[in-house]
Order: structure tokens, then C-alpha cells, then sequence
């Protein structure tokens, strides 16, 4: 069977050389591609190629990698692509990735697409607990990804549930706290709210700038034994070698920087590292294959090369790219401030029409209000013009019935000659009919007295209906002068910008300027790096009550440990070289 299945790989390799291609997919941490390459191409040909498709000029960092067994290895460079260990299947998947790490992001990464890989690995190394990341540290990092993706925050757009389908943070820091995604959304809203004036390239610096400061940032592990046979983890990254225990990948027991190195080899499975100085001793490993030997020995030769690049000075390349990020960075500066002045043009304008229009609305309103008391006022006076009518009336019959009461009065007085009796009866009718007489004409005079009540009551409410058409007369007039003043469709007009005041030239004052500008923002760095350290202090004091310490993993237990010591990666790594070389390798040996 074995030989059955050796026999067809080696038919299908045969027929791979004799073909003139083959397919290759390349995995990115973005998107795959896929294409056909000449079977003569090299490692190098083909990441040249990846690059330029990406548009990629710091390819110093990246590499393409393979998995092979139970490891992973590197394309080299020098090698055609075929005669290496790649996968015999078509297409050959290869991950292009970062392979070397910077040791400050924001100074070392040049392009923004640089930036923007490394910032889509890291991320993912921290989601998938690659990389340990404390709680409050992965809420921040949660929150500079959303501005990342979403930009600026927006309570318009950006509402409660929008980030119910993203995956933020690692599942570990979830599993530790007893909290719901709706108030871890809530955290992350809160942080993400704050990172106002900032571009999506910004937020992705910050990320990196957080990222890195991670004791596991950047460190490549791998199992080795000392002498004694004793079980160790080796840690290669951008500044050094380190020595961790298995169960501990956070805090080194020793480190070796690529400065005090001289040389590093191997022999099948045994490592060699010469630190510099002829008495210190050679600090000997062994690995568990030849293979992972290769690994260390490429990574140990490319962060050593990159380690004394940072401290030369820079190529005419590298002067060349950061000449153009920086004016191309200025560039999108004054592109940003246009575009800022017209959103605050547009929403000042939004703001003025939404006035108008809110003032028209009330106007109508007091408009309807006055036509409606109009019309009450109108109703009042034709019902008191009623009313006076019909006192009117009253008034005459009272006045009538008066006069008939004189006139029998008269009569009276005439029939009362007549004799005693009856002039004594007729006195007794007089002076009934005189007090009924009296009392008719009190009843008339009172009767008049309502009735020019009344007719004044008219008047008043005559001269209320005046006034309020004079009312309803200006509000028309008002409304009708305001109106004008609103565009056709309500809407402001376009907003335009020539392009000639936007024009810039780059001289060297304005280079001398922004060069300024970069070295205050250096000075201004350890005060944000405070301000981080205290919006880190607070996030974990808000959470801490809803941690339940019993799923606290072996790494989070030291990692609180150190927090609670202050020893943090550089601190650590400080303390270390100040040891002797000698020092630090019999340690090694001892453990």
C-alpha cells in the first residue's frame, strides 16, 4: 500500500515537471486569489508576484507559508517552487503572511496596506486566543476594530444591536464573565464613542500600538530541551531569544537580544548559539525534528537582520516610501478637513432649514389658532346682537304696557268725581295702578339699562372680531414674507468647492512643519500611553465584579500575577539583559 501511494506521488510529479504550469491559490488574511505559475519559477518569482497584485512594497515582513506534516514551513526564496515540500495537489494552497514583526508599528509600517494585513493577523491571533489578551485590553481592541470597519461613530446609524453578529472578542474572555452580548456590546459602544477624529487607517495603528505591548505579540514558540532533558519553550521574535516554561509562554526565565548574539547554527537535531564575548559559554538545545531546526534558524536570521536594520539608517527605498506616506498622509489631512468643513456646511444648513420649517409649522399654527378665535368672536357678537334684539323688544311692550297703565290711570281720576264711594274706590285703584305704574316703569328702566348693557357687550365684541383680522392679517403677511426664503424643494443649495483653494504644494517648509508636527506628537505619546494605561485601569474595575475567578485560565492567573507585581513584557525583558550572558546561559543549562 505504502509503495502503491509513493509510486503515484511520484507519477504526479513527474507530470507536474513535464507540465509547463500549475495552479497556485493564495490565501491572504483579506481574500484568495488564484492563478497559474511557469514550472520554472522560483519562491522569489512568486512572491514578487503576490506582492505587486497586492501593491505591496514592504515585503521585508511577509513570506508565504505551507503546512507540511505536523508543522508549518516557509517558502524559500531561492528555490524553485516545485522542488520544495510544498502540497502535491493542485492548486498548492500557500498563506502569504507576516512572517517578522516590527517592534514599534506606527514608526516601522510605512503603507497603509502594510498596516492593514498586520492588523487583520494580529486580530485574528487574539480571537483565536493565538495571542493572550486581559479583558479590558480585548474591549479596547474590540473597539478600535469596530471603528476600523464602521468609522466614525454614529448614534444615527451605529444603534444598539449592530454589533449582535460580529465576533469581537475571544471566547475565553466571554466564558469569564457574567455578562450578556448585549452589555459587552455596551462596553464596546461606550470605548468606540471616544475614538471620535480618527480614520479607519488611525484606528488600525492604535490596534497594533495596543497589540503590541501583549506579552505573546509577535513570539514564535517552539519546543526544545536543554541538557538535562528538561521540557522548555524557545520564543523567537523582533527583539530576541527567549527561554519560557511549557506551562508559561508569558514570562521568560531568560533572554538573549539579537545584540548580544555573535552566531547561531545547527547540527541535525542540536541548536547552537554563540553570544558574543570568548569566554561566555555556547548555549546548546535540541529539537524535536531537523525540520523545525530550518524554521528556527530562518526566523532567528531574518529578525536578526531586520533587528540591526531598525538601527542603521534607513535605504533610499525605505526614505523614499516614507517621504511619500507623509505626504500622502497630509494629503488625506487636508482632504479630511475639506470634507469636514462640508458635512459641518451641510449639517449647519440642515440645521437652518429645519428652523425654517419648524417656524413656518408654528406660524400656520397661530395662524389656525387666530382664524378659529375669529370665528369664535363671531359667534359671540351675532349671539349678543340677538340677545339685545330681543331686549330691545321687552323693553318697548314694557314701555307699552306703561303707557296703557297711564291712560287707565287718567281715566281713573276722571270717574273718581263721581261720587265717595267710588272716588274712596277709585283712589284705592289709583294708587294700586300708581304703585303698578311705578313698578312697570322701575321694570322699563331696568329694562333699558340691560338693553344698553347689551348694545355696549355688541360694541366690545364688534371691536374683539376687529382686532383679530388684524391679527390674522400680519400672521398671513409674516408667513407669507418668510416663505421666500426657503428653497423650492426645502432643500439647501449644492454645496461646491473650487478645487483651485485646495491646491497644495509640498515645500520644505511644509516638510519642516510636519516633521514638526511628528515630533510633538512623539512627546505627546507618553501622555496618551498614560491615558491608555487609565482607560485600561477603569474598563477592568467596571468589569472585575461579574469575573468568575474559577474560569480564570492558567495564563490569566499569571498574567494577573505580573499585573499585580508591575512587571509588564519590557519591563521584563529589561530586568533579563541586565544579567550577564554567562549569567543568563547557566541558568539555561540548569533548569
Amino acid at each position: 500500500m505504502a509503495s502503491a501511494l509513493a509510486a503515484k506521488m511520484g507519477f504526479n510529479s513527474l507530470l507536474r515537471k513535464q507540465a509547463k504550469n500549475f495552479n497556485v491559490r493564495i490565501c491572504t488574511m483579506e481574500s484568495d486569489m488564484e492563478f497559474s505559475c511557469e514550472v520554472k519559477w522560483k519562491g522569489k518569482d512568486l512572491f514578487d508576484f503576490v506582492c505587486r497584485t497586492l501593491g505591496l512594497r514592504e515585503t521585508w515582513f511577509f513570506g508565504l507559508r505551507y503546512d507540511i506534516k505536523d508543522t508549518v514551513a516557509w517558502l524559500k526564496m531561492e528555490k524553485r517552487v516545485l522542488d520544495q515540500e510544498v502540497p502535491k495537489e493542485e492548486p498548492i494552497t500557500l498563506h502569504f503572511l507576516a512572517k517578522f514583526y516590527p517592534e514599534n508599528a506606527e514608526e516601522e509600517l510605512v503603507q497603509d496596506i502594510t498596516q492593514h494585513l498586520f492588523f487583520l493577523q494580529v486580530k485574528k491571533n487574539i480571537l483565536e486566543e493565538e495571542i493572550h489578551c486581559p479583558p479590558e485590553a480585548s474591549v479596547l481592541l474590540a473597539s478600535y476594530a469596530v471603528h476600523a470597519k464602521y468609522g466614525e461613530y454614529d448614534p444615527k446609524v451605529h444603534k444598539p444591536g449592530f454589533l449582535a453578529e460580529e465576533e469581537l472578542l475571544p471566547k475565553r474572555v466571554i466564558h469569564l464573565y457574567q455578562m450578556t452580548a448585549e452589555m459587552w456590546e455596551e462596553r464596546i459602544t461606550a470605548c468606540y464613542a471616544e475614538h471620535r477624529g480618527r480614520t479607519r487607517e488611525d484606528a488600525e495603528v492604535e490596534y497594533l500600538k495596543i497589540a503590541q505591548d501583549l506579552d505573546m505579540y509577535g513570539v514564535n514558540y517552539f519546543l526544545i530541551r536543554n541538557k538535562k532533558g528538561t521540557d522548555l519553550l524557545l520564543g523567537v521574535d523582533a527583539l530576541g531569544l527567549h527561554i519560557y516554561e511549557p506551562d508559561n509562554r508569558l514570562t521568560p526565565k531568560c533572554s538573549f537580544p539579537w545584540n548580544e548574539i555573535r552566531n547561531i547554527s545547527y547540527s541535525d537535531k542540536e541548536f547552537t548559539i554563540r553570544p558574543l564575548g570568548k569566554k561566555t559559554n555556547v548555549f546548546k538545545f535540541n529539537s524535536s525534528r531537523l525540520r523545525v531546526n530550518k524554521l528556527i534558524l530562518q526566523l532567528c536570521i531574518g529578525n536578526h537582520d531586520l533587528f540591526i536594520r531598525r538601527r542603521r539608517v534607513d535605504s533610499l527605498e525605505v526614505q523614499q516610501m516614507k517621504s511619500q506616506a507623509r505626504e500622502e498622509r497630509a494629503r488625506k489631512q487636508v482632504e479630511r478637513q475639506r470634507l469636514q468643513r462640508e458635512k459641518q456646511l451641510r449639517e449647519e444648513a440642515e440645521r437652518a432649514r429645519d428652523e425654517l420649517k419648524r417656524r413656518l409649522i408654528q406660524l400656520q399654527d397661530e395662524a389656525h389658532m387666530a382664524n378659529d378665535a375669529l370665528l369664535r368672536s363671531e359667534q359671540t357678537a351675532d349671539l349678543l346682537a340677538e340677545k339685545a334684539q330681543i331686549a330691545e323688544e321687552e323693553a318697548k311692550l314694557l314701555a307699552q304696557k306703561a303707557a296703557e297703565a297711564e291712560t287707565e290711570m287718567q281715566r281713573i281720576k276722571v270717574t273718581a268725581i263721581r261720587g265717595q264711594e267710588e272716588r274712596r274706590l277709585m283712589e284705592q285703584k289709583m294708587l294700586e295702578a300708581e304703585m303698578l305704574a311705578l313698578k312697570m316703569a322701575d321694570e322699563s328702566e331696568r329694562r333699558a339699562r340691560e338693553a344698553e348693557q347689551l348694545r355696549q357687550d355688541l360694541q366690545e365684541a364688534k371691536e374683539s372680531e376687529r382686532r383679530a383680522k388684524h391679527k390674522l392679517l400680519e400672521i398671513t403677511s409674516r408667513a407669507v414674507y418668510a416663505s421666500p426664503g426657503l428653497p423650492s424643494d426645502s432643500m439647501p443649495p449644492d454645496l461646491s468647492f473650487s478645487r483651485e483653494n485646495l491646491s497644495f504644494d509640498f515645500k520644505d517648509t511644509d516638510m519642516k512643519r510636519l516633521s514638526m508636527e511628528i515630533e510633538k506628537e512623539k512627546v505627546e505619546y507618553m501622555e496618551k500611553s498614560k491615558h491608555l494605561q487609565e482607560q485600561l485601569n477603569e474598563l477592568k474595575t467596571e468589569i472585575e465584579s461579574l469575573k468568575m475567578k474559577e474560569r480564570e485560565t492558567p495564563l490569566d492567573i499569571i498574567h494577573n500575577q505580573n499585573t499585580e507585581q508591575g512587571t509588564s513584557k519590557h519591563s521584563n525583558l529589561k530586568k533579563l539583559t541586565l544579567q550577564s550572558t554567562k549569567t543568563r546561559v547557566a541558568f539555561f543549562e540548569e533548569l
